[in-house]
């Protein structure tokens, strides 16, 4: 076993030969919204994200179905379509699942990828100095309760859609595109440019803070992230100015809050939305600082929104600083 429990990691990774590891998560939760098709394409992304999340390849997946016994077999036809277009798009194939009857449907994914034992992104290795760079937006937390309250505006849900049925595939084929050969010492050259990125995790349930968090915890360092760098989903501040806040932030922001130290100014909206919850969120690398501008190129050349929000600092109190 090369990652397990102890740095709270996406996944688990286990080599099973001198060049190859499997890496194995899983993950599957209720409707966040009313399209059951869409409803699996958000269900399968988030479950793929976590392979990605530690620079692994999927292959093969096992679908996870609780369905009421008398549901609408039309609507479970829809959800695994759904899902199985995003397997199809990560080229990872759908070997099997189990079904149980539920009244509360649920849906989801136990995902396995490979990796090279010495190309896994952790939590545990940004250094002091390593930028950050996060390739999402926030709020899919805040806009999924307004779904479920039925107040959210159409542009709201296109753009949380949007970003929840994106897979982090293209990022991460950027990322291991430029990394030095596996068991090979990092070398530059002026043909293909090397970027040393050193950790890295998805943003999910428990938040930007949350995530941050295990990384800085895992590295024994600090982090300072720029708030108006901070890229958030259309719509984001005006569900947390109605009071659409998801259970699982506040117990986020329960938790995280006492390592984090605002500056003066940061606005109330943004400190609630450090915490939102996030599904299939985007990644947050750790890289180092003569290589994040020509990573955000490369990643943005690649289409995905790559932006720099912050920087890694000497492990210190506070843990995490959040300034204008």
């Amino acid at each position: 076993m090369l990652i397990g429990f102890d740095h709270a990691d996406d996944a688990g990774v286990y080599q099973i030969g001198p060049g190859s590891a499997l890496v194995q998560t899983v993950d599957f939760f209720t409707p966040i919204v009313d399209d059951p098709y869409t409803f699996g394409q958000i269900a399968a992304t988030n479950a793929l994200s976590d392979v990605y999340a530690m620079g692994g390849r999927p292959i093969t997946a096992l679908a996870l179905v609780c369905f009421p016994e008398k549901g609408d077999l039309d609507i479970l036809e829809r959800i695994l379509a759904g899902g199985l277009s995003k397997m199809m798009e990560a080229k990872c194939t759908v070997i099997g699942g189990h079904s149980i009857r539920d009244d509360e449907m649920k849906f989801g994914y136990s995902v396995t990828g490979l990796i090279h034992p010495n190309q896994v992104l952790a939590n545990k290795g940004a250094q002091p100095g390593d930028r950050l760079i996060f390739t999402k937006s926030l709020g899919t937390g805040v806009i999924s309760t307004a779904i479920k309250k039925g107040t959210a505006k159409p542009e709201w849900i296109d753009a949380a859609v949007k970003s929840m049925t994106t897979l982090n595939k293209a990022a991460v084929e950027v990322i291991n595109a430029h990394r030095a050969p596996a068991g090979a010492t990092e070398q530059r050259s002026t043909a293909e440019q090397v970027f040393a990125v050193r950790a890295m995790t998805d943003i999910t349930g428990f938040g930007l803070i949350g995530h941050a968090r295990e990384i800085a915890l895992a590295s024994k360092v600090s982090f300072h992230f720029y708030a108006s760098l901070i890229p958030l989903l259309a719509g984001a501040m005006e569900c947390v100015r109605a009071g659409y806040i998801p259970g699982g932030l506040k117990a986020n922001r329960e938790f995280a809050e006492c390592m984090v130290e605002y500056e003066n100014g940061i606005s109330e909206e943004l400190k609630t939305l450090l915490f939102d919850p996030q599904t299939a969120g985007g990644l947050l690398i750790s890289v180092s600082a003569g290589d994040a501008t020509p990573l955000a190129d490369a990643l943005r050349s690649a289409g995905v929104a790559a932006v720099e929000i912050g920087e890694v600092l000497p492990e210190s109190k506070p843990l995490i600083r959040i300034s204008a």
